[in-house]
């Protein structure tokens, strides 16, 4: 069986951890501390780095990048029957996704307003860029059907989730369709598949307390809505 070498609150993980719910291929998990990393992880990871997949046949694979197109290569495609050209789009979606998710991971962590407004400015304009994309007509990013984009936006779209069901704050103000995108892939069922049972607890534990998030304050969404490294 498939291993996954995880730390818990990690976006790239649950990147991978989609890909393989998505596609429903069995797998096992081990999590580790990245302030504490054992030497056999080392020994496997040239970059130090989590998701590290363990292949069925023991090749220890990194990068997450690398694990999607393997996962893709291995098993087959999500969709089927997608144009080169469709395919080089949707890697290019996925990849402008995942490239936010440090971005994220920074303004979350964020320990005054005027940082979390400067970081947080810079990904809203990102997601208004996905907002002009989504044609609202559909469940999913491109279709009623999860895809490879749909898959590489799930991290970012949970955990925005999570900090507007703790704190009020929507990353997703005055987008409409990146809400309703968000909703549909909450409701989708994936989101359970991708992290542990204690995930949202971690996650609130290490983003939403001790920032500015998590001081209590009522969090304005920045005027342009409306118009560290954990792992990699």
């Amino acid at each position: 069986m498939i291993k996954i070498v995880s730390f818990k609150i990690c976006p790239f993980v649950q990147r991978v951890t989609a890909a393989l719910a998505t596609k429903q291929i069995p797998f096992e998990i081990e999590y580790i501390s990245l302030r504490d990393k054992p030497q056999w992880f080392l020994d496997i990871a040239p970059n130090g780095q989590v998701p590290v997949m363990i292949t069925e046949s023991g090749t220890a694979l990194f990068e997450s990048d690398a694990i999607i197109e393997y996962i893709e290569d291995e098993y087959g495609p999500v969709e089927q029957d997608v144009t080169n050209e469709q395919h080089a789009l949707d890697r290019a979606w996925s990849y402008l996704g995942s490239k936010h998710y440090l971005a994220q991971c920074g303004a979350m962590s964020s320990k005054n307003q005027q940082t979390f407004e400067e970081r947080s400015d810079k990904l809203i304009k990102a997601f208004k860029k996905s907002e002009d994309q989504l044609s609202g007509a559909t469940r999913y990013f491109k279709s009623d059907v999860v895809s490879n984009v749909d898959i590489a936006w799930l991290p970012l779209l949970h955990r925005a989730a999570i900090v507007k069901a703790r704190t009020g704050y929507d990353f997703f103000c005055g987008l409409p369709k990146m809400q309703a995108w968000q909703q549909n892939i909450l409701q989708s069922g994936l989101i359970d598949l991708t992290v542990s049972e204690d995930f949202e607890t971690l996650f609130s534990d290490f983003y939403l307390t001790n920032t500015y998030l998590g001081k209590g304050n009522d969090v304005a969404p920045s005027s342009s809505c409306n118009a560290a490294s954990c792992c990699g």
